[in-house]
């Protein structure tokens, strides 16, 4: 797919708030600090389309882009940051509930996971609950960089090894690295069959 034309429509801070349309929308989720920015910015081909920041937790609304006219990218805050306060991180796990189980247009959840790091409570909850709720998903696991390549895939089996353990059939999954530019033209492909 190639992308000819973006648009930032706005942040939102609810799912009220959120544009009334009939495109067909993917949200992109990750815990804080898991590339989400980057891999936006390498899959749209727009440097700063997302804001990318050495401070996690920087997204704190729900970010809307136009592509191609025809369909929304949305940029979900990130989750698991620490330094937010606890009823903070409540309110915010409701609305992101609220958005997944409310959002009509939402077509499919892009679920990142860091590959550098072993599988993480956060992330594997997260994943569950997206399943339980019959909410579609895949996953995309970012920062499989050639350096420690060995290390991300050992990762990236355990965490499917993880959900083995109550998952009859994995969602599908994709390899991504935005620094060495890795993935993109699978994750596009996939994007391109679901429009």
């Amino acid at each position: 797919m190639n992308i000819k034309s973006t648009k930032f429509i706005g942040s939102f801070n609810n799912l009220d708030q959120c544009p009334k349309t009939n495109f067909k929308e993917f949200a992109f989720i990750g815990r804080s600090n898991v590339g989400k920015s980057s891999l936006i910015n390498f899959l749209t081909q727009k440097k700063d389309l997302a804001k990318v920041s050495n401070t996690p937790g920087k997204t704190q609304s729900i970010n809307f882009f136009l592509i191609n006219e025809s369909w929304h990218l949305i940029d979900l805050p990130g989750y698991g940051f620490a330094k937010r306060s606890r009823s903070l991180r409540e309110d915010w796990e409701k609305m992101m509930q609220r958005f997944f189980l409310k959002r009509e247009q939402l077509h499919c959840v892009m679920q990142l996971i860091d590959s550098r790091i072993p599988p993480q409570t956060k992330d594997l909850d997260h994943v569950n609950w997206l399943g339980e709720n019959n909410v579609p998903f895949v996953l995309i696991f970012t920062k499989v960089d050639k350096k420690e390549r060995a290390v991300c895939l050992k990762n990236i089996q355990l965490f499917k090894n993880e959900l083995l353990k109550s998952w009859e059939e994995l969602p599908p999954s994709f390899l991504t690295s935005s620094e060495e530019k890795v993935g993109r033209e699978e994750v596009m492909d996939f994007l391109a069959n679901e429009l």
